[in-house]
């Protein structure tokens, strides 16, 4: 399959599956983000940093 199919598929599911949760629980979503908006800027990059790692760790299990 070529980049640029793959592509817009990869950003559907992402779509899909960050559009999940405020969809089945609004208002515990609202209160997650009220949890991290109080949160240190170094937390959230570490967060952001293991969910790069895990997702590139998950493609190359997946390829």
């Amino acid at each position: 399959m070529d980049f640029w199919q793959v592509l817009p598929v990869a950003l559907a599911l992402v779509f899909i599956i960050e559009g999940a949760m405020p969809f089945i629980s609004p208002n515990h979503w609202r209160n997650m983000l009220a949890l991290v908006a109080q949160m240190d800027d170094r937390v959230i990059r570490r967060i952001g940093l293991v969910s790069m790692l895990f997702g590139l760790g998950l493609l190359y299990l997946v390829n």
